[in-house]
């Protein structure tokens, strides 16, 4: 295994902000990815057998298993965790008029932006008589996870439905952890956030038994009517919620694996230290375990950035999880050469959120090839994405960037091709068919056109 130098920040340091310097190597693809930082902790390999264990106590036990699950890890005594909607048009009724103006204009950039996704039917004609088509068609239903624990995610619940919507999807569920301070229910923001959406099917969900309900449905008991399965699965969470997908995929179709968040910034010595830290903090401040990664060939901007980091960090409110995330194995600097090594290190990285900070950084951002999104320029930070730019921030992460795209009305779409031959249309080809079926050794699919034209 290749093995690159790694420099920690001085042991007196808060932040423990490391460096990886792959200057003057000239690395495969495979040792990017080796070299570039990760989380070296619980893996979705680790995390595997409880969340199959959670999927088997769903699927065999139903409402029983999440009112267990609900007591155990959210410390809430549950009979049935579908939210009354009374509580939601509450939730609307009580909501700062501050954040209701916030999550209404979010609403009204994110459908702007996916209603001008939604992909065109086509109709191809081949010959006279022979046509074919693609139409775009809505998933029956689907089913969305909102987030909870250390944060409140009302703006998931915008960048989950809003695409949904605008796909045409009739039967829209939401699920989000109960929480004990709110009496069982969800977050009462997310509440109104539904509520402004026009959801009332809500669940007191949380955790990989929210995406085993999903995908498997639950029939109804005394205590409360069915939870219907559903045919797509999305929004972001844990290593546990990401897992869970990844199990159920195939039983229903998942967005991406959205788990813990990440942040890279390409920059060169034109960024401006102060920004280029406030946004690595931004993301850190999610979770403890989030990454932040600086890629840069200058050794000044990144002795620069460390002080700031030092300095934001020991002021914000979530300064010891902040702290701990940037001084992880999945946090740090990437020395590079210069911009070649760097975009190459950032297509190796394939990171959630990638913002460019170097000179002409629109043109710097277009050779990109893998990230979920990418922000340009000092204008454009990774929270404008989080809240009000119009783009949807439930993105692939852990490098899933690379196969994998972010949250958008085709998550929710499916393309049906449709074949209309006449009679003519299909005499024409037909003896190409009967060749091709012999030389397959399949001589009835040949039949099968010969038969239409006796004699």
């Amino acid at each position: 295994m290749t093995t690159f130098p790694e420099f920690p920040a001085p042991a007196a340091a808060a932040v423990d902000f490391r460096t990886v310097d792959l200057r003057g190597r000239n690395l495969t693809l495979a040792a990017l990815r080796g070299a570039v930082p990760r989380a070296k902790g619980q893996t979705m390999a680790d995390a595997e057998e409880k969340v199959l264990g959670i999927i088997s106590a769903v699927r065999q036990r139903g409402f029983s298993a999440l009112a267990e699950l609900a007591e155990r890890f959210d410390g809430v005594a549950q009979d049935h965790p579908l939210v009354p909607r009374d509580a939601i048009d509450a939730a609307l009724d009580q909501l700062d008029p501050a954040v209701r103006a916030a999550l209404e204009e979010s609403i009204s950039r994110a459908r702007k932006f996916a209603d001008a996704q939604r992909p065109r039917n086509v109709d191809v004609e081949l010959g006279d008589g022979a046509v074919v088509s693609q139409n775009w068609v809505p998933v029956a239903r689907v089913g969305l996870y909102v987030p909870g624990g250390l944060a409140v995610y009302p703006s998931s619940v915008i960048m989950n439905v809003v695409p949904a919507l605008a796909a045409g999807v009739e039967s829209i569920a939401l699920a989000s952890p109960p929480q004990k301070e709110f009496g069982g229910l969800p977050h009462p923001t997310i509440l109104a956030a539904a509520a402004l959406l026009g959801i009332t099917e809500v669940y007191a969900i949380g955790g990989a038994q929210a995406i085993a309900a999903f995908a498997y449905g639950i029939e109804a008991s005394p205590a409360g009517p069915a939870l219907e399965p559903v045919d797509v699965v999305t929004g972001p969470g844990n290593i546990f919620v990401a897992t869970a997908k990844r199990l159920v995929k195939g039983v229903v179709g998942i967005d991406s694996e959205a788990g813990t968040t990440e942040i890279a910034i390409l920059a060169d010595d034109s960024a401006r230290p102060a920004l280029v830290a406030a946004d690595l903090l931004s993301q850190a401040e999610h979770d403890p375990k989030a990454a932040s990664v600086l890629i840069t060939d200058s050794e000044e901007l990144a002795a620069a950035v460390r002080a700031e980091l030092e300095l934001q960090a020991a002021a914000t409110k979530h300064s010891a999880r902040v702290q701990e995330a940037l001084s992880g194995p999945q946090s740090g600097v990437v020395l590079v050469d210069g911009l070649e090594q760097g975009i190459a290190a950032c297509d190796a990285y394939a990171a959630e959120h990638l913002e460019i900070m170097t000179r002409d950084a629109a043109a710097v951002a277009a050779r990109i090839r893998n990230a979920g999104a990418i922000f340009v320029g000092d204008y454009s930070p990774v929270s404008l994405g989080d809240y009000c730019a119009g783009s949807n921030h439930v993105l692939p992460t852990s490098g899933t960037a690379a196969f994998s795209s972010g949250l958008n009305v085709t998550t929710f779409l499916r393309a049906i091709q449709v074949v209309n031959y006449s009679r003519e249309a299909l005499a024409e080809v037909s003896g190409h068919i009967v060749s091709l079926s012999r030389a397959e050794d399949l001589p009835a699919h040949g039949d099968a056109v010969t038969v239409r034209f006796p004699g």
